[in-house]
């Protein structure tokens, strides 16, 4: 018994497939490495866990799921302890899921086994017991590898440079220094010093990057539809303990592991997160399988229900469930590199090569002119100090710290606005954004349906007329009578029992908006009819309504005669065994199956043509009005036709068959949803900003139109349809812009048939609206936007989730599906006019860098080049100090680059088309022109200037300076020679720190004036954060400057009070040549300057 046993844990094991992209290793009980590869027949037995996607690979520092990070596992056969521990742990929990026997023990068993009720739950105090017993129904959080990460935060960035330039100058001291100089040692110091103060700025950065992340993640709670005390309730996720009752519908995700103990016909799961197949999974209350992760009757954590509706009993909790349970075992996902970081590198290649370039120059002229002509003028440990100084300019120390700040700034600014990027990477692409398509209800309307009209036997009437003609009517067929009893019978939503006694606008409804629309419309004509007609009616069937088939269906048998006359018409015979499929749907899907209609006098008669133009005539009205119009019709069915068994498929498909022919029409229903009132707001604004918008949506091209005419998505008095794009040949669209195509409205058949040259017409539109289409058509219309743009995608529903997920951006509002926002990378909490920030601060966060960038360019790497080679290559004496170029790079500079991530949207940010990611680069030849063809050439001349100057006046003129390499001016003592230099470069030095406060003001704005766009006394551009900036920057200058102990060391001297004053002239005269630029750029946007613009 016990080998049968093993035997059996041993072929459970092998059906468990751990993935991680490059290997897969099937574990046995025995730890076996198999094969990879299996034949198709045996596809089934598996588990596999596979990765989400791109997205799901970032920086788990910079990515938010929404509850779980999807997981990925790699067995590798090492006899490492590391691996030995893994592998046993996952035998361990192959064992422990071989275990499981939910599934196949009957669903009283289950109630009995966890004390439940299937119809109440459990009780308050049950729950609050089970939770202290079994905890929070929430993931463990995940092992930190401190050593790793200790390790990355000092050695990422540039900290290796640091470091080996600190080595190499501790070599430089001693052992070859001869003798050794006191000033290298304190240079290696610092550069010590300035390697932990960075990785101390690394933790801090990420510690606040994590807290803003986390603090995403809790305003993104789950929660799920659970019976307590007998009524249905929300439940945060974390509150949900084993004995739960849960209802599941489309779009919801699982919350815990559940056995399915009431599922409709059509329920589906998507388990592509756990398994990586994306073909979904029937729900059913029988067990399939023997095997607990293959068996249909369980619903896993984690997983998504993209169809149908189910109810369900909680299994396992937290890290008992499957999903739990292979979380813990899971590695650190890998990292993957976003497309800003990939920019950052592109620049550091550039400024490398170029730093490399630099110091093999001085290599160059060292061996093979200096070291021969004047070999005492600089030898090796000058020469380390010098290579080290030059590598140490051109590397922006400041740039790492200022990315991460300004995307964590960014995202915690975004927060505050209700939009909440679940990655960091996300607000990086939402600047480069150039078409938005946007789904229709629940984005650009409120999803706060209402219907506003109903059609009984071709006569249209408000809600109100209907209720008065209800109340009128003596008649217990009166049409408006049956067509109450359809919409409250064929309905999936149902009432709060908690708001019971509230008037009916109030009323929590649970179910979708359109559901809720209808059934508050039943309510509306006849109060407290709908307990009574589903109290009436046994629904035995139930089929979901979804984007595909356009309709739902229930059926019902009747539990009380009287119930007959209060639902169909008078001459309708039903019998016993009868029964009422009833069925709401798109009208121009279900008018073809209609053969009868009910008339206004409430009787059953045949649909004839003329009723069938009148019915078509009505829905065009209200498609032209922006109303969306569902048509209700029932038919009754003989038991006799149908089977028995109303558990089977064969079932399903008898009732599917009688619902295509012999349809009684009893009337149609339109469903107004109101445009939120900041849309066209929103659409004009994105428009300025070069963005353009498209409409896909499921409803008529009619509605969908007079919906885009009101939101200012269409404003075009011609709008083209499918046959227009036949005008176009593939030379019209080549290299035109798309403003001279435009509107177009295309229903999601016309997609079906377009050509590539087609497709790319289409996008060439600048008002494009697509009507009627299914999530397939929505990821191709993403696709085909993909092809020469960055696309956004806004929607909130189940089918939205595939083109969320394809997207470069999907955007899901906070009321939408639990699908919709985990295949977000953003979601809006508010309402929908928050993108409008969003695209903002994503463009912002490319603006900062670049301003960042280009302060740090010309005194952190131009202007203090210049001193070495003017000292190698024309044996002047160095104008800036290896030591106080350290000191600009790691420490005046570092500060303001870092608070310039915390400056303000431009006024123009959405004025300006959206950045080209092909052309527009992070840092391009115009930013190295201004940076360092135009700023750094000026601080250059400046600092040498005064440099010299001060020398001239001190008796050593530039003249005898000139080609000296080291040999001293006639009549010059050494010690004064030395003392005076030293002064000199201290006063270059304090001409760049000055110069550059004047350049950080040049830089906070790229096209508008300082006068435009001031730092201080307006809420919308100022930034008092570059002051405290300013003034840490003035202290380090003072004390590197003025202490005295340290002056003898460092070489730094006090400098002369004119030469604190001076800069500010030249400073003042970069900042207004700046401000000219900035004026031409703006009075002639085509101009050359325009085109130099950085």
């Amino acid at each position: 018994m016990i080998e049968d046993e093993k035997k059996d844990a041993a072929l459970f094991g092998e059906r468990i497939h751990w993935n991680d992209d490059d290997e897969a290793v099937r574990v046995s009980r025995h730890g076996e490495r198999r094969s990879r590869r299996r034949s198709r027949s045996r596809s089934r037995d598996s588990l596999s866990i596979h990765r989400a996607g791109s997205r799901n690979r970032a920086d788990p520092s910079l990515v938010l799921p929404v509850t779980y990070r999807t997981v990925s596992f790699n067995i590798e056969e090492s006899k490492g302890k590391e691996q030995a521990e893994l592998a046993k742990a996952r035998d361990v929990t192959t064992k422990a899921l071989t275990d499981l026997e939910w599934h196949t023990i009957a669903t009283f068993d289950v109630e009995k086994r966890l004390t439940t009720s299937s119809t109440a739950g459990l009780s308050t105090e049950q729950a609050e017991r089970r939770q202290r017993e079994y905890g929070r129904n929430a993931p463990s959080p995940a092992k930190t590898h401190w050593f790793r990460t200790i390790f990355l935060y000092f050695f990422g960035g540039f900290g290796s440079i640091l470091l080996t330039g600190c080595i190499l100058v501790f070599v430089s001291w001693k052992p070859l220094g001869d003798p050794p100089a006191v000033a290298n040692l304190a240079l290696a110091i610092v550069l010590l010093a300035v390697f932990f103060i960075q990785a101390l700025f690394n933790m801090f950065q990420d510690w606040s990057t994590s807290r803003t992340m986390s603090s995403i993640k809790n305003m993104l709670p789950e929660e799920g539809h659970v019976i307590r005390d007998g009524h249905l309730v929300d439940l945060n996720a974390a509150d949900i303990v084993p004995g739960d009752v849960i209802r599941v519908k489309a779009g919801n995700k699982l919350p815990a592991d559940i056995r399915l103990i009431e599922a409709s016909s059509d329920v589906k799961f998507d388990r592509s997160v756990l398994t990586g197949e994306s073909k979904p999974v029937a729900g059913t209350v029988d067990h399939t399988d023997t095997n607990y992760l293959e068996t249909h009757n369980i619903g896993l954590q984690g997983t998504h229900c993209i169809l149908g509706s189910c109810t369900g009993i909680v299994v396992a909790t937290g890290d008992r469930t499957v999903f739990g349970r292979i979380a813990s075992l899971t590695n650190e996902p890998k990292v993957q590199m976003t497309t800003l970081e990939k920019e950052v590198l592109y620049f550091v290649i550039i400024i490398a090569s170029i730093m490399i370039s630099m110091i093999a120059v001085v290599c160059i002229i060292w061996g093979a002119f200096l070291k021969k002509k004047h070999p005492d003028f600089i030898n090796v440990p000058t020469l380390i100090v010098n290579c080290v100084s030059v590598a140490i300019a051109f590397i922006p120390e400041g740039l790492p710290i200022s990315i991460t700040a300004g995307l964590t700034i960014t995202a915690n600014l975004m927060k505050k606005n209700k939009i909440l990027c679940k990655s960091l990477k996300t607000v990086e692409t939402l600047g480069s954004v150039s078409v938005v398509c946007s789904d229709k209800t629940g984005t650009l309307t409120t999803a706060k349906m209402a219907v506003s009209d109903c059609a009984v036997g071709g006569l249209n009437m408000t809600i109100e007329n209907a209720r008065g003609k209800f109340g009128q009517s003596k008649s217990a067929t009166h049409p408006i009578i049956q067509l109450r009893a359809l919409a409250a019978l064929c309905n999936a939503s149902e009432f709060d029992a908690a708001t019971k006694d509230a008037p009916l606008a109030d009323r929590k409804i649970f179910g979708d908006a359109t559901d809720q629309a209808v059934l508050r419309f039943a309510e509306f004509v006849d109060p407290s009819s709908v307990d009574y007609l589903r109290a009436c009616w046994n629904k035995i069937y139930d089929l979901a309504f979804n984007s595909k088939n356009k309709f739902m269906i229930r059926c019902f048998s009747c539990t009380r005669n009287e119930a007959v006359a209060a639902t169909l018409s008078k001459e309708t015979a039903f019998n016993t065994d009868d029964i009422l499929l009833t069925i709401k749907g798109a009208p121009d899907v279900l008018i073809g199956r209609c053969s009868h209609y009910v008339s206004e006098h409430g009787e059953t008669i045949p649909l004839n043509a003329a009723m069938r133009a009148t019915v078509e005539q009505l829905k065009n009205t209200y498609s032209s009005q922006g109303k969306r119009c569902l048509l209700l019709a029932r038919k009754i069915v003989k038991g006799s036709e149908l089977p028995k068994n109303r558990e089977t498929s064969e079932f399903e498909h008898a009732v599917t068959r009688e619902s295509n022919t012999g349809l009684t029409l009893v009337g149609m229903v339109a469903i107004v949803d109101p445009l939120r009132h900041d849309i066209p707001h929103v659409v004009s604004t994105l428009r300025g900003a070069g963005i353009r918008i498209a409409m896909v949506t499921g409803d008529f091209a009619l509605t969908a139109l007079a919906i885009a005419r009101e939101a200012g998505i269409v404003t075009s008095q011609t709008v083209d349809d499918s046959t227009a794009l036949q005008r176009y040949s593939p030379d019209d669209t080549k290299d035109s812009p798309i403003s001279h195509l435009g509107a177009i409205v295309l229903s999601g058949p016309e997609l079906m048939s377009l050509n590539e040259h087609q497709w790319k017409t289409l996008t060439h539109y600048e008002e494009i609206v697509f009507a009627r289409t299914t999530p397939e058509q929505k990821l191709r219309i993403v696709r085909e936007f993909q092809k020469g743009n960055v696309v956004a995608m806004t929607g909130d529903g189940v089918n939205d989730a595939p083109s969320l997920r394809a997207a470069d951006v999907g955007i899901s509002m906070g009321s939408g599906s639990d699908i919709a926002m985990e295949a977000a990378d953003m979601v809006l909490l508010d309402t929908f006019s928050s993108i409008i920030i969003a695209v903002q601060y994503g463009r912002v966060v490319f603006d900062n860098l670049k301003k960042v960038i280009s302060y740090l360019l010309p005194a952190g790497s131009f202007s203090e080049f210049w001193p070495v080679m003017a000292f190698v290559a024309f044996g002047l004496p160095q104008a800036l100090s290896s030591f106080l170029m350290i000191i600009i790079c790691c420490f005046t500079d570092c500060a303001a680059a870092t608070m310039l991530s915390y400056e303000k949207p431009e006024a123009d940010v959405l004025t300006r088309p959206p950045r080209n990611t092909k052309k527009d680069r992070l840092v391009n030849w115009q930013l190295i022109l201004q940076a360092y063809g135009v700023n750094g050439v000026l601080q250059t001349v400046a600092s040498f200037a005064m440099a010299f100057w001060y020398l001239q006046r001190q008796g050593i003129p530039f003249s005898e300076l000139w080609f000296s390499f080291g040999k001293l001016p006639a009549g010059i003592d050494p010690d004064y020679y030395l003392a005076k230099t030293n002064e000199a470069s201290s006063i270059y030095f304090v001409n760049l720190v000055v110069m550059q406060w004047f350049n950080l003001m040049a830089t906070r704005t790229r096209r508008l004036s300082i006068f435009q766009h001031p730092p201080l006394f307006n809420p919308n551009t100022q930034n008092w954060y570059l002051f405290p900036a300013i003034i840490f920057s003035l202290a380090m200058a003072i004390f590197w400057l003025y202490i005295p102990p340290l002056q003898p060391v460092l070489g730094t001297t006090p400098v002369p009070v004119e030469h604190w004053f001076l800069p500010f002239s030249f400073g003042i005269f970069q900042l207004l040549l700046d401000e000219g630029r900035k004026f031409c750029v703006r009075r002639w946007p085509h101009g050359i300057l325009a085109k130099l613009a950085w």
